[in-house]
């Protein structure tokens, strides 16, 4: 990926502010062309900047109200096929690879502790997968953000 620019980081911090802001009014805030902007970001989409264009949904209000992260730990050499496997389980939300005694971190998103229950014994009837150990979550005391890192990378350029 290529380094951010004062330009780049501008660009971000906008977007970060006003996540449905277009580029006409992008280039009015930030007093660029609507050509620069537009190549700007899609110059950054290519870079792999942005992560999604999904929006963040809440699993509770489509009915999901319990969240837990579950610690995985899997046979390694099996690890691309179980991960194939956890893809097609819906309630499965994100799944992050660790390093250290535990093998992935899987948030889970259910109905009730049952279905909790039930989603924990679809993940262990997966071939390779050893063991698991469930966490309730209790709820999101910070939320996934990047600005303080904007802000970090643009005062020390």
């Amino acid at each position: 990926m290529t380094a951010l620019d004062h330009v780049d980081l501008e660009l971000l911090a906008a977007l970060a502010e006003d996540p449905r802001a277009t580029v006409v009014a992008l280039s009015d805030r930030l007093g660029l062309s609507r050509n620069t902007v537009q190549a700007r970001m899609s110059r950054l989409d290519k870079a792999g900047v942005f992560l999604s264009y999904e929006r963040a949904l809440s699993p509770t209000a489509l009915g999901f109200p319990i969240e837990a992260f579950l610690n995985v730990t899997v046979r390694q050499a099996e690890l691309p096929r179980i991960t194939a496997e956890l893809e097609r389980i819906p309630e499965i939300v994100q799944v992050h690879g660790l390093s250290g005694t535990v093998d992935l971190l899987v948030r889970v998103a259910c109905r009730d502790t049952q279905h909790l229950f039930d989603t924990d014994a679809r993940i262990l009837a997966i071939e390779g997968v050893e063991r698991t150990e469930t966490s309730l979550a209790m709820g999101e005391v910070i939320g996934y953000r990047v600005r303080p890192l904007m802000e970090l990378a643009r005062e020390e350029r």
